[in-house]
């Protein structure tokens, strides 16, 4: 019996504002447990709640951004539930009417190319962070993020597989992060995924019974977690029980969700309109003038990554997975107008180094322009190949620029011909038999002497004028 997954996901984005959705206090992150509070965000008696206008600004830019449909009027309601990090007792949010519904994004691989619908996406705040002492019978509560803007972005069940899952969320982040609204943090709580999976057998059109997974906190767990409820849902069917509707955790440590509690619905939060919030009107000019401002986002930078440079789709979508990865590119290409040698030094050597130190382009240790004057050094035949991944690791180190390093180290290749055939004739004269096997048809022996040279060298010989003396020598 065949069975195929539906999944949705729910991704909870915080907003990049400098203070929180209803006061003044600030958003930072880190400071000491409550100390960013106020009477407003702690749900004080007879305190009232003042939009911050940043937020809605944010939410429209995403719901440009991602196809949607922007409402010109939408309501704030209370969605009413008991927990302790809810100071109010109830959450502010959007339900019937949110500020955006009916859009979309692509997303896409080398193998397959699928458009995600979004159902909507509304602004809600944030509740505060319970903190459990395993040391002691209690659990603490930090309101600091209480009152944080969030927009949740609700998908419809267009997703078919855990790499899907992944694709849509790293397109989504990508999207956020390009609109600078959003850090994307996934670790400090900053962009949140809830998942929701079914299965049925295929061709069916009707849904079976979901489950919702929390605690989903990688792109890596996303997908596991996926993996291991589609699997679980299959040998339950299988085995003729039914899937019961509820919430699952995820237990990174044991690769496994666990049930947490029965799935709520709507009507269980007993949502109502918000009395002390009026309805938000947005006018149609404002959303022109944002949709003016909006930047170039991922898909339309990768397209013209591709058309422009010349780029394979790989390299396209690698250098346009950060806004800042491909600004760095195209302040480089700028100083070194050769896209694809650009690129692939990018690729390899400078993202192998920062993912071993664990930084992100923005902490890379080599400038845009210092690693655009490397490229130059090989092309103007000053260093090798091999000299510059010697030369990249001092400027890693030092931050010093390229020619500097080659000078200080005295590492100029070596191009002129008459010390490099002075050099070759020793090699041959001190290698005779290996000469003889040569001249006898063990032609790859040709390396063998490259590696003689470029030892006497220390490396520092033009491979190409070392290659073709060698093979007038040789008889080759």
């Amino acid at each position: 019996m065949e069975f195929e997954p539906v999944i949705g996901l729910e991704v909870h984005a915080q907003l990049k504002t400098n203070t929180k959705i209803f006061c003044n206090c600030p958003t930072a992150f880190g400071a000491p447990p409550n100390t960013h509070v106020c009477p407003v965000c702690l749900g004080m008696p007879g305190v009232l709640p003042v939009l911050n206008k940043k937020v809605v600004e944010f939410a429209v830019r995403m719901a440009i951004a991602t196809n949607c449909q922007v409402a010109g009027e939408s309501r704030w309601a209370r969605k009413n539930y008991f927990y302790p990090d809810l100071p109010k007792g109830y959450q502010i949010s959007q339900y019937e009417l949110p500020i955006a519904q009916n859009g979309y994004i692509d997303i896409e691989t080398d193998i397959w190319k699928q458009r995600v619908g979004i159902t909507r996406i509304h602004m809600e705040e944030d509740a505060g962070k319970l903190i459990h002492d395993p040391a002691r019978a209690c659990s603490m509560v930090d309101f600091n993020r209480a009152g944080v803007p969030l927009i949740e972005i609700v998908s419809e069940p267009d997703i078919r597989s855990p790499e899907e899952a992944g694709a849509y969320l790293r397109q989504l982040r990508a999207i956020l992060r390009y609109l600078n609204i959003c850090d994307g943090n996934m670790e400090e709580g900053s962009f949140r995924c809830d998942a929701n999976v079914s299965i049925r057998r295929k061709r069916e059109q009707a849904f079976g019974t979901r489950t919702e997974l929390k605690n989903l906190n990688s792109f890596k767990h996303v997908e596991k977690g996926l993996y291991y409820e589609i699997h679980r849902q299959k040998e339950v069917l299988m085995d003729g029980g039914q899937i019961i509707q509820e919430t699952r955790l995820w237990d990174p440590d044991k690769d496994r969700t666990a049930s947490m509690r029965g799935k709520e619905e709507a009507h269980d939060y007993r949502y109502f309109p918000d009395p002390d919030l009026l309805p938000l009107v947005i006018s149609q000019e404002w959303i022109a003038d944002i949709k003016n401002d909006l930047p170039e986002l991922p898909e339309a930078k990768k397209a013209r990554f591709k058309n422009e440079y010349g780029l394979p789709s790989y390299d396209a979508e690698l250098l346009t997975s950060a806004r800042e990865l491909a600004d760095y590119f195209e302040a480089c290409v700028s100083f070194f107008p050769a896209p694809k040698q650009v690129s692939n030094w990018i690729m390899g050597s400078l993202l192998g180094l920062l993912n071993a130190e664990g930084k992100t382009i923005e902490q890379s240790p080599i400038s845009a322009e210092n690693f655009a004057g490397l490229l130059k050094l090989i092309q103007e035949g000053v260093i090798s190949g091999k000299i510059a991944k010697t030369v990249f690791e001092e400027m890693a180190k030092t931050g010093k620029p390229p020619r500097m390093i080659v000078e200080e180290k005295g590492l100029v290749q070596v191009t002129d011909v008459s010390a490099i055939e002075g050099i070759i004739s020793e090699v041959i004269s001190e290698n005779a038999k290996q000469v003889e096997d040569y001249k006898n048809g063990k032609t790859k022996l040709l390396g063998f002497f490259m590696g003689q040279v470029m030892q006497k060298t220390k490396g520092k010989a033009n491979p190409k004028i070392v290659n073709q003396v060698l093979r007038e020598k040789l008889g080759g």
